[in-house]
């Protein structure tokens, strides 16, 4: 029998079989459609092995990606819930550190599956995710399950003996990168790619200090909770090895969009940070920066910019790192690569990758050249990493690479995301309380505002409205120093149907809002 071939059996039971509904509470609006039926289901299709799969999935493509109906999954069967929602609850709190935070911590909600684009919960509630960027192609997209399956059934061993899967990955990414990137290490997570870089950076250029922008994020490790603005002024402070300069935010930064070179001007403000550490008898090790911010709040930096910092830190003797764990692998739509969209003469010295790299599963890399590698190596101290590039995650990742690539998903968030934004546009003529849309691709940011004059961040609004999108069973979060920028970032399959259907809600909640605060009702705010 296939891998998914029937209805809750073996590993692919979940989407394969007749779409029996989801139990009681809000039933799925594609029960009973059958295999293959509904919302035109990629990949339920007729349960029939790998190769059923793959032609249902041929099939869709040929009808393109930009389809015109909705990209919605027949639920199929769903593994058994153990046991209740508030008895995880409990445990969770009983076992688990409150550090570990939940979304909706008021009322969370129990995920039990994921397919594309959609979470169910253990009552067969459906939600929309526009925000998982780490489910990259979507929620257990079945060629990447496959293909963890049919390497685990053979091997899954460390990085030290000969095996095809990791060079062969590794040759792959080198294709979608400029040809000076070209020397990879396989790791586990983001945090521990930029920590490899941090050490890559110090090693190559014998310095130790870092200059990052303000409000970034760059991982939890120690070393990378030290160069995170966002992190460490809630924890010991700056280091005085780390130095900040502004966020090149065109919107409430300090140069906005009215100023005739803001690229320059924030370039200047790295310079000035650069000199000031020179001054002080210091080195400049590395600049690190997400190539588009997100944790600061969906920014998109100027043209240009990257390449008048990048003349700035070479001059110091630093290197350039940038950071696409959040954006890379075609989200930014025109790229596949976020550090692209600063144009064709712009090469960072080194690149990590994280979170989508893998769909779910663990796999991160740092890419970088050949002369900081060999720089690394001179110490002599072996780079190992007991899961990084396993036979496992290598396969993953190649079967990552190749969805995005058959399916054209690079493309069509391009397409999409171009059209939801002109939807949020629309909103944003309508609803004073948008101040700014931004973004590219599947990378959005909606800024809510409490005044255009003074563009106060309109923190309770935007909670409010996460919160009633979870009402209407939409996934939505906030960020941003004021967090107040409603985040967009869904797996790639999110479709145009999708995006009608969350402006739709958005335009409902915020006239409801903007109404009651015509009429001086509180607005009951809910984290």
């Amino acid at each position: 029998m296939g891998l998914w071939a029937g209805p809750g059996r073996g590993l692919g039971g979940a989407w394969a079989g007749p779409g029996r509904g989801l139990g009681g509470g809000r039933r799925s609006r594609w029960a009973g459609a059958g295999p293959g039926r509904g919302r035109g289901s990629r990949w339920a299709g007729p349960g029939r092995g790998r190769g059923g799969a793959e032609r249902g999935l041929a099939a869709e493509h040929a009808r393109g990606l930009s389809a015109q109906s909705p990209r919605g999954y027949a639920p199929g069967a769903m593994a058994a819930d153990r046991r209740g929602k508030v008895e995880t609850l409990a445990l969770r709190r009983r076992l688990l550190s409150n550090s570990c935070r939940l979304f909706y911590p008021e009322d969370p909600i129990k995920i039990v599956r994921g397919q594309g684009q959609y979470l169910y919960d253990e009552q067969g509630a459906e939600y929309l995710d526009c925000i998982n960027n780490v489910a990259h192609v979507g929620h257990c997209h079945p060629l990447v399950v496959q293909a963890a399956h049919e390497q685990n059934q053979v091997l899954n061993t460390n990085s030290r003996y000969l095996h095809d899967n990791i060079v062969d990955y590794a040759q792959r990414l080198s294709e979608t990168l400029p040809e000076k990137l070209s020397v990879f290490y396989f790791l586990n997570s983001g945090s521990e790619a930029n920590d490899l870089a941090l050490r890559l950076a110090r090693q190559y250029t014998g310095h130790w200090d870092v200059v990052v922008l303000d409000h970034a994020y760059h991982g939890h490790l120690s070393s990378l909770i030290d160069i995170s603005p966002y992190k460490f002024r809630d924890l010991d402070g700056q280091k005085e090895w780390v130095h900040v300069a502004p966020l090149p935010d065109t919107y409430r930064g300090l140069y906005q969009e009215d100023h005739p070179d803001p690229a320059g001007a924030y370039a200047n403000e790295v310079k000035r940070v650069v000199s000031s550490v020179q001054e002080k008898g210091r080195k400049i090790a590395a600049f690190f920066v997400e190539s588009l911010p997100s944790v600061a709040g969906q920014i998109i930096p100027p043209a240009g910019f990257f390449q008048e910092v990048a003349e700035h830190i070479h001059g110091a003797g630093g290197v350039f790192v940038a950071d696409e764990i959040q954006v890379g692998f075609g989200r930014v739509g025109k790229h596949f690569w976020a550090f692209q969209l600063q144009g064709e003469d712009f090469v960072p010295d080194i690149v990590t990758m994280g979170k989508s790299i893998g769909n779910g599963h663990p796999v991160a890399c740092v890419a970088t050249t050949q002369a900081v590698a060999r720089a690394f190596e001179a110490t002599g101290v072996e780079y190992f990493n007991t899961f990084g590039g396993s036979p496992v995650s290598c396969a993953v990742g190649l079967a990552v690479l190749d969805v995005l690539e058959k399916e054209q998903l690079q493309a069509h968030a391009a397409s999409v995301g171009s059209y939801l934004m002109e939807l949020l546009e629309e909103q944003k003529a309508k609803h004073p309380i948008i101040g700014d849309v931004r973004g590219t691709g599947l990378f959005i940011g909606v800024d809510l505002i409490k005044d255009e004059a003074t563009r106060t961040p309109a923190t309770e609004e935007a909670n409010y409205v996460v919160s009633r999108l979870k009402d209407y069973y939409i996934l939505l979060s906030t960020d941003g120093p004021g967090r107040n920028v409603l985040k967009f970032k869904p797996p790639m399959c999110f479709s145009v149907d999708n995006a009608q259907h969350v402006v739709a809600k958005m335009d409902a909640i915020l006239t409801d809002m903007e109404e009651k605060m015509r009429s001086c009702e509180t607005l009951r705010l809910r984290p």
